[in-house]
């Protein structure tokens, strides 16, 4: 870790030459807890209108702090999963309850979730909060139906939702809502023009990245950096390229053409010359790279999103990789809160430790070789383990509950890497809790990667 800037892989600054942004909940801050719940009351209100969904949907209650980022939907049987690295569940809901363990052990056994699998749905984005919430709870209104069927299938309920926030988004549902109280939804940070110009300065070329069409865009901009800008007019002027409506991931990995967008309307034409600075629509990052004579390592993208900014951009483009993911700066306060419990359950582990190396060997003792053993201490290994083991217990559930009441740490599924956290490791290079902390640094900034024992090199 260098300041806030947390290192999966060495990143040299100095040596990048392009630097790029998403918009939304990256370059341009929301407040997540108020946008979540306007999305949810917009598919609320969409799936009544367009869907044929009861009314009783209009009663239900937002609570942001339902579900986290890295949960995996189970569209057939109405169940919402967490994983950990090796897709393995860990914690399981079905609707807004917690699974029964008997009846998870019958549906899933010891099963390792396919995520290629469509029954399988990934909340993995700051947008996708909304939509495992309402999901959770048309299950329960579901489940709670004795007669006259109103609802459809799991699978149905799960497509719908999604539906209803994708066409929110699209028709633009929630960005006029947005537009019309920025101050309610969008978070104005000084440091992050301050940051930018900075880098600039420094000789790095900068651009924006994103899925927003071009007046969502600007209304952003022109809103969170162009009041804050000294040595630019506007953010015209400050970055080097900006793309709108990109359509990540599949600008990673298509051959979409570029749109060239005149600022001043909005009005757009077919490029056909070589791509170079200004503000376009559409578009592929071969044409991109290859346009502005770079190799993957030249630049630096910077997203929120684990699949459609990192993961499929590593993969296709191999360029460098941060993402922003503003949950992680409660998770690292809780991990503080809770050092005193997790101290206590390595001391109790430790204790506990060569009690069972004994209990192993008497037990090996009588087995093997029917050697005579002490029964008495045997009756006392065990009953002194099993009072250790209640004592972990309880400090494991006071441990959790210092995180997300449902769900735990955003990080981990119990002892184990979570799969959000196994795919940040994988795939971004650097990560942080928001974009000043990496533009608060100086832009030669050289993020060494700590070395990682394997597990035969720790004693």
């Amino acid at each position: 870790m260098l300041g806030k800037v947390h290192v999966n892989r060495t990143l040299n600054l100095k040596r990048i030459r392009y630097i790029g942004f998403d918009m939304d909940h990256t370059l341009v801050r929301y407040n997540s807890d108020n946008f979540e719940k306007l999305s949810h009351t917009t598919m609320i209100d969409k799936l009544i209108k367009v869907k044929g969904y009861p009314e009783a949907l209009r009663t239900l209650p937002f609570d942001y702090k339902f579900a986290i980022r890295g949960l995996v939907i189970d569209r057939d049987r109405g169940n919402i999963l967490k994983l950990n690295r090796y897709t393995a569940i860990r914690a399981s809901y079905h609707g807004m309850k917690p699974l029964d363990f008997k009846i998870h052990q019958k549906l899933y056994k010891s099963t390792y979730i396919d995520l290629g699998n469509p029954s399988y749905m990934a909340v993995d984005t700051s947008f996708s909060i909304s939509f495992a919430i309402l999901f959770a709870q048309i299950v329960d209104l579901k489940d709670a139906e004795k007669t006259n069927p109103q609802y459809p299938s799991y699978a149905q309920i799960a497509d719908d939702v999604l539906d209803a926030l994708d066409e929110a988004h699209r028709d633009g549902s929630l960005k006029s809502e947005v537009a019309k109280n920025l101050s309610q939804y969008i978070i104005k940070d000084e440091s992050v023009a301050r940051g930018l110009e900075k880098f600039v300065k420094h000789g790095k070329k900068i651009f924006v990245l994103t899925n927003s069409d071009f007046h969502y865009t600007k209304l952003l901009l022109d809103y969170a950096i162009n009041p804050f800008l000294k040595s630019h007019k506007s953010w015209h002027e400050l970055f080097e390229i900006v793309v709108t409506l990109a359509s990540k991931p599949k600008f990673f990995y298509e051959d979409q053409k570029f749109l060239v967008v005149n600022p001043q309307d909005g009005t757009m034409t077919n490029l056909n010359h070589k791509f170079g600075p200004g503000i376009y629509q559409g578009g592929n990052a071969k044409k991109f790279t290859l346009d502005l004579g770079l190799a993957g390592d030249d630049i630096l993208y910077i997203g929120d999103h684990i699949y459609g900014d990192i993961l499929r951009l590593k993969k296709d483009c191999n360029w460098r990789t941060a993402m922003v993911i503003e949950e992680l700066a409660e998770e690292i306060a809780n991990n503080k809160s809770a050092e005193p419990t997790n101290l206590e359950i390595e001391n109790l582990m430790r204790k506990k430790e060569p009690l069972e190396d004994e209990l192993t060997e008497m037990m090996t003792k009588k087995i093997e070789k029917h050697a005579d053993v002490n029964e008495s201490l045997i009756d006392g290994l065990q009953k002194t383990i099993a009072e250790i083991d209640s004592q972990i217990s309880q400090l494991i559930k006071k441990q959790q509950a210092m995180y997300n009441g449902h769900w735990g740490q955003l990080m981990r599924a119990g002892n184990e890497e979570s799969y959000f956290a196994y795919q940040l490791d994988r795939y971004a290079c650097v990560y942080m809790t928001k974009i000043s902390d990496l533009l608060d640094l100086s832009p030669r900034t050289y993020f060494r990667a700590p070395r990682r024992p394997l597990s035969h090199e720790i004693f």
